[in-house]
């Protein structure tokens, strides 16, 4: 990889849009895209709403980016002030090269915690997906006091939820070899992200090409399939950590909203029923899509979000 995903991010640095002094319009639903500098990562988010207003802090997961929100934003901005950032190695955030910052869950969630201590945002709900739901888990975790109500779309906290598409991956766990790594290679690829994002869709020319193909530029840059590969590698920490998530759901009672693309390969929807035993007022939800069911679905999920959030942060 190299430093500070150049390649990717130059695009963004050109445009004026990275403050507030440069982006148009007069609204307060306008998207800001801007940069926040913590430690050594120069952490890309789009921000829009009221800072005054209940905050949704939006945690998307692999392999997407902030963008994968653009329409939940524009849809919650008139009465949620909604951030959304790029965790490292994603989308335009611009963070160190492999050896220069530790990959690990537990790091991008300190870069993340700091993030929301930086912009000051003291109390929000949290929206997640795939692994944008462990860095999510644990900042409720370490705050249970901050999260104020919790969405998860396709983003798992259940062993349940773990279908056999993770068994190649868990024999990685179990045995961190080269051999094991390299059987992963086709993971970190664009083919593979591709089919992520259309695998358990019915008709896919419903899936537009940007988000996938985005993903699949940011994904070639040199060093990036191995900063990948050690995120993969680093997920077993999620797993073990699963008991400890529960107990705070058992323990905080969150409001909590699932919105499942029930054929997704990686999240099964045991997963998200799971939720029912630790939060019996759990609203879960299913839907006929895969792992993005915002890219197919939005137009019934959405106003879904909006609905759950109302009720539970401005009642």
């Amino acid at each position: 990889m190299t430093s500070k995903n150049t390649s990717v991010s130059a695009t963004i640095e050109e445009a004026p849009a990275t403050s507030a002094e440069h982006s148009s319009g007069s609204t307060a639903e306008q998207v800001h895209y801007r940069f926040e500098k913590v430690g050594d990562v120069e952490v890309f988010y789009r921000e829009a709403g009221d800072p005054a207003a209940p905050t949704v802090l939006l945690l998307h997961g692999f392999a997407a980016s902030s963008y994968m929100w653009r329409d939940v934003i524009e849809a919650l901005a008139d009465g949620y002030h909604v951030v959304a950032p790029d965790l490292p190695a994603f989308g335009f955030t611009q963070s160190p090269a492999r050896g220069e910052y530790e990959y690990t869950f537990a790091n991008l969630t300190k870069t993340i915690d700091r993030f929301t201590e930086q912009l000051k945002l003291d109390r929000y709900a949290i929206a997640v997906h795939d692994y944008g739901a462990p860095v999510g888990w644990r900042l409720a975790v370490a705050h249970p006091s901050k999260v104020t109500a919790i969405i998860s779309q396709n983003g798992n906290a259940y062993e349940e939820g773990l279908s056999k598409g993770w068994e190649p991956i868990q024999t990685y766990w179990n045995t961190p070899s080269q051999a094991n790594r390299e059987a992963l290679s086709d993971f970190p690829t664009p083919a593979s992200i591709k089919w992520q994002y259309v695998e358990g869709v019915s008709d896919t020319s419903v899936v537009a090409p940007d988000a996938y193909t985005l993903e699949g530029t940011q994904i070639s840059q040199p060093g990036m399939a191995d900063i990948q590969l050690d995120l993969l590698l680093d997920y077993a920490t999620n797993v073990a950590k699963y008991p400890e998530f529960q107990a705070y759901f058992r323990e905080q009672q969150p409001p909590l909203l699932a919105v499942w693309g029930k054929h997704d390969p990686f999240f099964l929807p045991p997963g998200a029923e799971a939720w029912k035993r630790d939060i019996p007022q759990a609203d879960i939800r299913f839907y006929d899509t895969g792992h993005f069911a915002l890219e197919t679905h939005g137009d019934v999920i959405i106003p879904v979000m909006r609905e759950f959030l109302d009720k539970h942060l401005k009642a």
